[in-house]
Order: structure tokens, then C-alpha cells, then sequence
């Protein structure tokens, strides 16, 4: 009787050490050369659910190259640790949920191998779970803070949406959706886009909007909208946004026309008149979140079509051409509208203010300060982006702009 009873105890002993072993996740040392430079973030809140948009060898190079996230994911179920979890990694790009920008900073990045609009494998589906549920215990993470990057992702005013607006993103949208969700083992998830509804956002993609936050026959119909061949090709109602996002202008974006003609983004001039059946073709080594970068008024970019509504605003930065650099807000419709072709703008930015002696680049813009999106305008005119600078670099009087 007593020796049958131990048996019974050594069989569930064994059948749960079978258990973690077969649902152990296998983890591989990948880090990134960055990663020791990486800032600890003071709040984790949330986790952001990234697609690669490519093959797992090339996305790897990639995010290890420029420490884009914390984790991969392969299709093997194997993950690859990046960034070490309690440091930021640069996934979240210009970014915003529940009024909160910036969400490098409060937040983990997970990258999937595979992308927005396909299946990933059963494999990553077991060691993605497992990882939620080490992360969600680790950091008390609530299931609906779990979400896709394109939910948080947001784009500046351009020539097709003149606010700052949802959609800049449709990197992991299939991890809103439900059936996905349960296979995860998440049990809740938003239902409604917060800055949308408080009016800090617009809704510039209703297709993506109802597949991230609609009923489950809704996101299915919705997903159709990004998928197929058709999905690439410019037509009416399909701008060249519309596919590439914030992208479209990126020199790693081909456009191949109808006559045979191929241009790369930052060749094109003509926006308006881009031909239907206009071909895009995205690059799967580009980075995670475009550099951000000066824009330039010319003949065929108006301040509206590069500052949108938001030209008056105090997150537009104007750099004059007599050398003055001036906010939005402190400017008027008439001086802005006579502003001259080659005045160059940043759009969605906050002014930091000038280094001193006192006051270094981490104390205005905390972990952002070596950022590739924060940028330093030194006192000879030249804009150097936080991955051009170190501490010792940075001279006194240097202004800092960084993404809000």
C-alpha cells in the first residue's frame, strides 16, 4: 500500500518535470553589440507583438545590428534574446497608447519571425506562449497589455492625412486577433483604440482599425483588405502610403511603373501623379522604425503637404534659412506659408532645448538621447542623429529635438 502510494507520487513528479521539458523554451544568446549602451527602463507596462515583414536569418542580422527588440521568435520556436529584457530596445519607434508616447520606454518588444498577414507556425505559437507567460509573471502584465505593434504605432501629418494618425503600421496586426489570442492563452485584449476615441489620434486605415479592434467575423473580412498581390500595387483608393506607410519615401522602397520605369522612394518627386499599377516593393532589411529625418520644402512638397493641420504646432520645427530654428506655435499662417523651397522642417517633435554644462542630452530626453530618432543640431548648423553622438561628443549649445 505505502510503496504503491509513492509510485503514484513519483509518476505526477515525473509527469511534471516531462511537462517543463517539453514546454521549456529554448533561448539563444544573440545580444546585440548596442545592448550594453541601452538605458534600464524605469516602467514596463506593456507588450508590443512585432512581425519581421521578412526571413528569420535576415531579420536577426538586422534587429541584432541595431538592437530593435528584446526577444525573436523563429519559426523553429526558437528565441533569440536581443536586448536584455530590464533595458530599452528600440522596436516601438514613434508610438503612443493611452496617451503615453515614446513606448521604448515602458515597454518589451517581441519579434515574430513571418509576417502581418500570414500564419506564423505552431511552433512559435507554443514558445511565444510560454514566453507571454514568463514575461506576464515577471512584470504582472496584464493580458490586454499585450498587443500588436500596429496598434500603437502612429504616423506624423503627410501629403494624404493631415494629422498625426492610426495606421502608420501594419507590423503583427494578427496578434489582435481572437482565435490567435486564445491559442496564446491571452484572455482579454482592447477593444477600442484609446487616443483614437480621445481625439489625440485620427483613424487614418478603417480596414486595419476593424482588424485590429473588430468582432471576430469583422477582423477576418478586414485582414482579406491587406492580402494577395493587389494588396502591393498603387490603384484607386490605394495610394502609395496605403502600402508602404511611412516607408513610401525611404530609399530601400522601389516603385516599378507600368512602362518599366523603376524609381526608389527618395527619387520620386511627383506624388500626385503616381501611376495605377505602379508596383511597391519594400525592402526586408529596413529598419524596424524609418530614421526620422529632415524634411525639406520644395516645388512639389508645400508645408502642407509635410506638416498637414499641424503646421502651426508646437512639435513642428522649422530651421530657417538665415539659421534661426523656430517652433510652429511661435510663428503665423503667413510666415509659415511664405517660408521658401529648401526650409527644412521636423514634424512631431519636441523642442528639448540647448545642452549646457549643466544639463546633458539624458536629462532632456532621458534614455532617447542616443536615439537614431533624436536629433542634435550643432552650433555650425550640421544635425547629427543620437546614433552619431556619445557623452564626450556632444559640445555646449547643441539644440536636442526628439520624437514626442
Amino acid at each position: 500500500m505505502r510503496k504503491g502510494w509513492f509510485s503514484r507520487v513519483h509518476l505526477v513528479l515525473l509527469a511534471g518535470v516531462l511537462a517543463q521539458v517539453v514546454n521549456a523554451l529554448e533561448f539563444k544568446d544573440h545580444y546585440s553589440p548596442l545592448n550594453k549602451e541601452r538605458g534600464l527602463r524605469k516602467q514596463t507596462r506593456y507588450i508590443l507583438l512585432h512581425t519581421t515583414e521578412g526571413s528569420g536569418i535576415g531579420a536577426l542580422a538586422k534587429l541584432h545590428r541595431y538592437g530593435e527588440a528584446h526577444y525573436m521568435v523563429d519559426t523553429s520556436g526558437l528565441v533569440y534574446r536581443i536586448i536584455e529584457h530590464r533595458r530599452v530596445a528600440m522596436h516601438a519607434g514613434r508610438s503612443m497608447w493611452e496617451g503615453i508616447t515614446g513606448l521604448d520606454d515602458y515597454t518589451i518588444g517581441i519579434e515574430v519571425a513571418g509576417y502581418h498577414n500570414r500564419a506564423i507556425t505552431e511552433a512559435q505559437i507554443a514558445a511565444l506562449r510560454e514566453l507571454l507567460d514568463q514575461l506576464k509573471v515577471t512584470y504582472r502584465i496584464p493580458d490586454q497589455n499585450i498587443i500588436p505593434h500596429s496598434m500603437v504605432a502612429y504616423g506624423a501629418p503627410n501629403r494624404w492625412h493631415r494629422r498625426s494618425h492610426r495606421g502608420r503600421k501594419r507590423c503583427g496586426m494578427q496578434f489582435a486577433d481572437r482565435s490567435l489570442r486564445e491559442k496564446l492563452g491571452l484572455k482579454s485584449q482592447p477593444l477600442f483604440d484609446p487616443d483614437v476615441k480621445a481625439g489625440r489620434l485620427v483613424n487614418a486605415d478603417p480596414y486595419l482599425a476593424l482588424a485590429l479592434f473588430g468582432t471576430a467575423r469583422e477582423q477576418t473580412k478586414a485582414a482579406a483588405h491587406f492580402d494577395g498581390d493587389s494588396a502591393m500595387i498603387i490603384a484607386p483608393g490605394r495610394s502609395a502610403w496605403d502600402i508602404a506607410r511611412d516607408k513610401y519615401r525611404n530609399s530601400n522602397t522601389r516603385y516599378l511603373f507600368p512602362d518599366g520605369r523603376e524609381l526608389r522612394g527618395d527619387q520620386v518627386t511627383n506624388w500626385k501623379s503616381m501611376p495605377a499599377g505602379t508596383r511597391v516593393v519594400l525592402s526586408a532589411d529596413a529598419r524596424e522604425n524609418d530614421e526620422e529625418r529632415l524634411l525639406e520644402i520644395g516645388t512639389e512638397s508645400g508645408v502642407g503637404d509635410l506638416a498637414g493641420d499641424e503646421a502651426l504646432a508646437s512639435t513642428t520645427i522649422y530651421f530657417l534659412k538665415d539659421g534661426r530654428v523656430r517652433q510652429g506655435s511661435e510663428m503665423t499662417r503667413e510666415q509659415v506659408d511664405a517660408l521658401p523651397s529648401g526650409t527644412r522642417i521636423l514634424v512631431g517633435y519636441v523642442h528639448g532645448g540647448y545642452l549646457t554644462a549643466k544639463r546633458s542630452a539624458f536629462d532632456i530626453c532621458g534614455a532617447k538621447w542616443n536615439s537614431p530618432t533624436t536629433l542634435y543640431r550643432l552650433q555650425d548648423g550640421r544635425v547629427l542623429t543620437g546614433e552619431q553622438v556619445t557623452e564626450g561628443s556632444l559640445p555646449p549649445m547643441a539644440m536636442v529635438f526628439f520624437v514626442r
